[in-house]
């Protein structure tokens, strides 16, 4: 049985053309990360909720891909930062095979980023004081998951985190988990999309090479 009609039908030339706002073309830049944070912060403008949701995509011991959404938590030189239990999917996939590819989309602005490179972990330095910074419940809660695998029901999850809230009654300095923390995707190739009327969208994309990004359009 099709479910097409729940799909939102294809553009016509009206509807293209009822778009008044209009969206400008890519700018030529010869730094990707500055044109990437000045996407973001256009995002943060415009995009309700969570401007720095990106699908993470891994593959597994077979090759086959994963894929699900993450927060960018920061980004710069050194790459984009995410954090997770190493234990869950994700982390065995890329402790299996470190690469790793980023997709962002910002509807509000029809705009699309792709990133794909290696990974690295972060210092863990730097991860027990990100761990440190999240609400007290929410350090609560990654103690408590065993992220991706089976849960025989969420009254045990419940217990598991009454139990520690007990615990750590009173207590601030709840420590980061050893199976927790976070990973870059240190930058190989960044792709900028832009949406235009017609499918003529633009696409620049970026890639290193001998430490030097080099940048070149695409066809839509």
């Amino acid at each position: 049985m099709s479910d097409s009609h729940v799909i939102p039908p294809t553009p016509t030339e009206a509807d293209y053309k009822r778009d008044s706002e209009g969206n400008p073309l890519i700018a030529n830049s010869s730094d990707p990360l500055a044109l990437f944070s000045d996407w973001m912060a256009a995002a943060r403008e415009k995009e309700p909720n969570d401007a720095n949701a990106m699908s993470l995509a891994t593959v597994d011991t077979h090759g086959r891909p994963d894929v699900r959404v993450v927060l960018l938590k920061s980004v710069g030189e050194e790459g984009f930062t995410f954090y997770t239990n190493f234990e869950s999917a994700k982390g065995v996939q890329l402790k299996d095979n470190p690469y790793a590819a980023l997709g962002f989309h910002w509807k509000s602005l029809r705009r699309q980023v792709r990133v794909r490179g290696a990974i690295v972990s972060v210092p863990e330095t730097e991860a027990d004081a990100y761990f440190a910074s999240r609400a007290r419940a929410s350090r609560i809660s990654a103690i408590a998951s065993d992220q991706s695998r089976p849960l025989p029901s969420r009254d045990v999850f419940a217990e598991r985190i009454d139990t520690l809230q007990e615990e750590y009654q009173g207590r601030d300095d709840i420590p980061r988990p050893e199976h927790w923390g976070g990973y870059r995707v240190v930058p190989e190739s960044i792709e900028f999309w832009q949406d235009q009327a017609f499918r003529m969208h633009d696409r620049l994309k970026f890639t290193m090479k001998n430490g030097v990004w080099t940048a070149g359009r695409l066809y839509p």
